[in-house]
């Protein structure tokens, strides 16, 4: 998983950064100090492994991972290259999803006076990638034409692209577009920037980390989150950089003093993993335990060939258990006799936490 962490700048991009990554990124107080984007990787906390490599006695934990990008802060004219800004959205192709920083503090130095604005800082960043996505979509408006005339079958794709470029003409992100599950192959290439799935990451202020709804500024982006279904988190970036250099046990004396549940860094990852309708199922032995992503609704023989593309070819089935089932039973011995351990065929669909083995042909 690849997320993009983009917004205006200065409103605490490689702050929020250097937070989950602890990459210590340069965190500026002046635009495009992000020129060359920054790029981290961080595990995916999970205790179930903690758990199965302590009951395995493995030699090897392997965690999910995630890779942030910090891009560059995006400006009006983004889209017709100003302040490099075509260097800037050539990042986000890169990305699966988008992480959009938004000012929800006030800071007279940085910003002369000019009070937080979500309204206006999500309706600019989503007009220069609609903007953008434009010149894109009409180009592929003609090369479907053309492709049309020798090939009746370019004719479907001719008509989304056009049903697509009416909808952005209209200044509205291709997120909101309406995509039948046979018109996604149009845009497996990554090309068009706005239909990334959105997840708002709100920046306040400390004052108002322990109780978010006391920031007006949060409660308004909170409600243009709604209004397009789509997620948004509370989080004072400038804390979090604290919080992770901290030990575990200063960390958590911090956190409960200021009655924080659990870290941005958590957070961010479980709200990425419902956006992209990804889960993890595990494998574990004595020579390694592991967390392996997959989409929600993957069978089984696909799962398989996560792991090695043999498996899902001699795919047999999957000796599957619960994580929840297992830990409640201590082991799997004590699991198989309780009846818990499945045997699952071809067309079972995998579930976040399944303790699995596959067996399959050579």
């Amino acid at each position: 998983m690849k997320l993009g962490i983009v917004g205006l700048p200065n409103v605490g991009k490689s702050t929020l950064f250097n937070a989950l990554t602890n990459a210590g990124a340069e965190a500026a107080s002046y635009p495009f100090s992000t020129i060359t984007p920054n790029v981290g990787v961080v595990q995916v906390p999970d205790e179930r492994l903690k758990w199965l490599s302590e009951l395995y006695n493995t030699e090897k934990t392997t965690y999910a991972t995630i890779e942030f990008v910090d891009i560059a802060g995006l400006t009006k004219g983004s889209s017709r290259g100003e302040g490099l800004g075509n260097k800037f959205l050539s990042y986000i192709r890169q990305t699966d999803a988008l992480v959009h920083v938004v000012r929800c503090f006030d800071d007279d130095q940085l910003f002369a006076g000019e009070p937080a604005d979500p309204g206006r800082d999500v309706e600019i960043l989503d007009l220069e990638l609609v903007l953008a996505d434009l010149e894109i979509v009409q180009r592929r408006v003609e090369k479907a034409k053309k492709s049309a005339k020798g090939d009746k079958k370019f004719l479907r794709e001719q008509d989304f692209f056009e049903r697509l470029l009416k909808h952005l003409e209209g200044g509205v992100p291709a997120r909101f577009f309406h995509i039948e599950e046979q018109e996604r192959e149009f845009l497996s290439d990554g090309g068009i920037l706005s239909v990334k799935p959105v997840l708002y990451a709100a920046n306040i202020d400390e004052r108002s980390a322990a109780d978010p709804e006391t920031n007006a500024s949060y409660v308004a982006l909170r409600e243009i989150a709604r209004r397009e279904c789509a997620q948004v988190m509370p989080i004072c970036a400038r804390m979090e950089q604290d919080i992770i250099g901290l030990d575990e046990e200063e960390r958590s004396f911090f956190m409960e003093d200021l009655g924080i549940k659990e870290t941005g860094l958590s957070r961010i990852i479980r709200c990425s993993y419902e956006l992209l309708g990804y889960i993890s199922f595990l494998t574990a032995g004595r020579p390694e335990v592991r967390a392996w992503t997959i989409t929600k609704g993957t069978k089984a023989p696909r799962a398989a060939g996560k792991i090695h593309s043999d498996l899902e070819r001699g795919f047999i089935r999957a000796e599957v258990v619960a994580y929840d089932d297992l830990y409640a039973c201590g082991n799997m011995a004590a699991a198989r006799e309780k009846g818990l351990v499945r045997r699952e065929g071809k067309d079972y669909i995998m579930q976040d936490g399944d303790v699995v083995l596959f067996l399959f042909n050579v």
